[in-house]
């Protein structure tokens, strides 16, 4: 069964981060873009600012437990000649500019690979990651370690995830989250990079399948099982560590954030997964149907009381696919 009601229950009371938090992150967020602004060596270069990642796609969700949640935010700084041979310059001034801060030089903050890190206690970090459109027509961002540019298109990447999240009826960011609490809560194909997950299953979500399968994505569960089940079949079509490039056309690829040990791990998960969504979507009985759902994603996926057939349909809307063979992991997420 596909419990409609249910999924979007668990979404909203268990799964999704808090408006609460939206609104402080985006406080915390603008306050610090301001303290960047007002630097007075920082402050010329600094053009403007938008959301990054999860909390850009909306793909973001709860922290396990009472972890810290992170979000990230790209600084546009202006370019500077005389640090051309060394990116990881800008990334230097950034964390120079928040340690002098008479407010974030108190607080928790380091230099990581692409961004500075700023830690608030108990509740979220930010990451700030300092980009730039240069004079040769590229938009980077820095690779501290390496002290190199990397190619980047966020607004390319937002325009990708917006079509696919319209081709699947809105119901695509929601089952990235979901795969997500998978991941994070359930212990799940634990190692996978959020980009890649999100890339993924982005990928799968296909218009010809929207219009030879009228209702495939119309609703939460039955994106999940379309999706999931699309990405068992192109995964168990691929051995080996597949390339993933960047769907927003940048030219680059996402292979350096897996290697083929986790890739092989994931792979395992995925299959055994749609193995489980499908089982729990075909269910004809609520209570077995519920239970089926939980061993998925935990005591917290609700039991909601029992909706009439009109409501939630015990008859599957899709047949089930010959699912192909392999050798995996067997049982629940984790």
């Amino acid at each position: 069964m596909q419990h409609i009601s249910g999924f979007e229950a668990f979404l909203r009371d268990t799964v999704n981060l808090s408006q609460t938090k939206l609104d402080l992150l985006a406080i915390r967020v603008e306050t610090i873009y301001s303290a960047l602004k007002a630097d007075p060596e920082l402050g010329p270069l600094v053009l403007g600012k938008k959301r990054q990642g999860s909390w850009a796609q909306r793909t973001i969700i709860n922290p396990v437990g009472g972890a810290e949640f992170d979000a990230d935010f790209m600084l546009h700084l202006a370019e500077v000649v005389e640090w051309a041979d060394s990116p990881k310059t800008y990334l230097d001034k950034v964390y120079a500019a928040l340690h002098r801060h008479s407010v974030y030089g108190g607080m928790p903050h380091t230099r990581k690979c692409r961004c500075v890190q700023l830690s608030y206690a108990n509740s979220m970090h930010v990451d700030i990651v300092p980009y730039l459109h240069l004079e040769d027509g590229r938009e980077v961002i820095i690779n501290r370690d390496d002290d190199l540019w990397e190619k980047t298109n966020p607004a390319g990447f937002t325009a990708w995830m917006q079509k696919k999240d319209r081709i699947a009826d809105g119901n695509l960011r929601k089952v990235i989250r979901l795969m997500k609490y998978l991941r994070n809560h359930r212990k799940s194909f634990t190692g996978t990079r959020s980009i890649i997950l999100t890339t993924l299953l982005g990928e799968r979500v296909s218009e010809i399948k929207a219009v030879s399968e009228p209702g495939c994505y119309s609703n939460v569960p039955t994106a999940l099982l379309s999706i999931v089940e699309d990405l068992d079949a192109w995964l168990q079509d691929r051995l080996a560590k597949p390339s993933i490039p960047d769907p927003s056309g940048s030219g680059v690829t996402f292979d350096h954030r897996w290697n083929q040990a986790t890739y092989a791990y994931f792979r395992d998960r995925i299959h055994t997964h749609a193995r489980q969504i499908r089982e729990a979507y075909d269910e004809p009985d609520y209570d077995t149907s519920v239970r089926l759902w939980r061993n998925l994603f935990g005591e917290s996926f609700p039991d909601l009381p029992r909706p009439t057939a009109s409501v939630n349909p015990t008859t599957p809307k899709f047949p089930a696919p010959l699912l192909i063979t392999t050798t995996s992991r067997n049982g629940r997420a984790g």
